[in-house]
């Protein structure tokens, strides 16, 4: 989770679940790049997936790492979400 792409991805994800492509318009920049780190956190547990037809959708796998998120938000940026 300390890759800054890997950050952005969960800010996008939030409470909700998200498509591949959709994280890639959101986050801007490219498929693959995204792909690995999607496949990274999948690995580890942060992320869990559904397959509907050809798509992909993730979602945060527990609530807890959001509020990992927003209170490192709240640390290190000096700001609430």
């Amino acid at each position: 989770m300390s890759h800054p792409l890997r950050l952005k991805i969960l800010c996008v994800l939030g409470e909700s679940e998200v498509s591949v492509q959709d994280i890639v318009d959101a986050v801007g920049t490219s498929q693959s790049n995204i792909s690995q780190h999607l496949a990274i956190m999948r690995e580890k547990g942060v992320l869990r997936t559904r397959k509907d037809a050809n798509r992909v959708y993730y979602r945060v796998g527990d609530p807890r790492t959001l509020e990992v998120v927003s209170m490192m938000r709240d640390v290190f940026c000096g700001f609430a979400k």
